[in-house]
């Protein structure tokens, strides 16, 4: 398609979207003497009339509805594919706004941001520390991280790394009580319970090809994950935590993995989202970018969360 042909078919869109030669040229900033020249020239070059003209209206003939049908989106995907490539020249810049799970954001995000900054003076991060739900696009975040299953199909979602939960004790408890060595001996013992757990508090634990279910009991029950860990530590019971919140005890030697054979049946997934694939700013471009180099490798388990 050359340049006159495209200017031929964005004049003949124009003239049936605005009723008319006239308020078409005013959209376009062109006379509508022009438009009407283009569409003359369109309609030659096709070899079929495409408007029947009066001096009152204009009305598509059945060749002009079916092209004004096809043509259109094809018009459109060109303008997006325009301010796409438009939006891609624009500098990190702005103010970029992110939403975070509380506690993995504190811990794997905010330690490392100051890096992404420098990096990106002229960019302004405002994070939000969230356990809740948060509508991207009601709230006007720019970005989240998300830890779990997704639900929301209008988000674009791109995959950090992968997490589990797994079971840790310290080494004190672990010495006063006993080693469990099957899921079913977690009766015997203080379970420290996460009360956000969709399953609390039943645990499910994988044994060979079957899955254990246990129902624990214990001093504590919570639904701050960060309580969880430090009671863990204190040698109040057995927890059951995220990889990524047990890494730096379990790498310092102040947790201890339990039942490594048996893992807890329960995957997750760190993702990054945002609103829309079309017309990402190129903030919202090179955090995703950032984040990804940073978390992809899990770095939680280079600590001793493997087990």
């Amino acid at each position: 398609m050359t340049g006159s042909d495209f200017e031929q078919i964005t004049a003949f869109l124009a003239v049936v979207e605005h009723g008319g030669f006239t308020a078409a040229g005013q959209t376009l900033a062109r006379d509508g003497s022009i438009l009407s020249r283009r569409i003359t020239a369109l309609e030659k070059r096709l070899g079929v009339r495409l408007l029947e003209r009066t001096t009152r209206r204009i009305a598509l003939t059945q060749a002009g509805e079916i092209f004004y049908q096809r043509m259109l989106p094809v018009l459109r995907t060109l303008q997006e594919i325009e301010q796409d490539t438009a939006a891609a020249a624009v500098g990190v810049r702005g103010t970029l706004r992110i939403a975070l799970p509380a506690a993995f954001g504190r811990m794997w995000v905010a330690p490392i941001l100051p890096a992404f900054l420098a990096a990106y003076p002229e960019l302004f991060v405002e994070m939000a520390f969230e356990d809740r739900y948060v509508d991207l696009v009601a709230e006007s975040f720019d970005v989240a991280v998300r830890i779990g299953t997704l639900s929301d199909s209008r988000l674009v979602a791109r995959r950090l790394a992968p997490s589990r939960r797994m079971l840790c004790a310290s080494p004190s408890y672990l010495h006063a009580h006993g080693t469990p060595s099957h899921p079913t001996d977690l009766v015997e013992h203080a379970c420290l319970g996460f009360s956000r757990l969709a399953s609390h508090p039943l645990w499910h634990l994988q044994d060979c090809d079957k899955t254990v279910s246990v129902r624990v009991t214990g001093p504590l029950v919570t639904d701050d994950a960060h309580s969880l860990v430090q009671a863990a530590v204190l040698g109040a019971g057995i927890a059951m935590v995220s990889d990524w919140l047990a890494g730096p005890e379990l790498g310092s030697g102040r947790l201890l993995p339990v039942l490594p054979d048996h893992p807890v049946d329960s995957k997750e997934t760190v993702y990054l989202v945002h609103p829309s694939a079309r017309l990402v700013p190129a903030k919202t471009r090179a955090f995703a970018d950032w984040i990804v180099g940073e978390l992809g490798t899990s770095p939680w388990l280079s600590l001793g969360a493997a087990g």
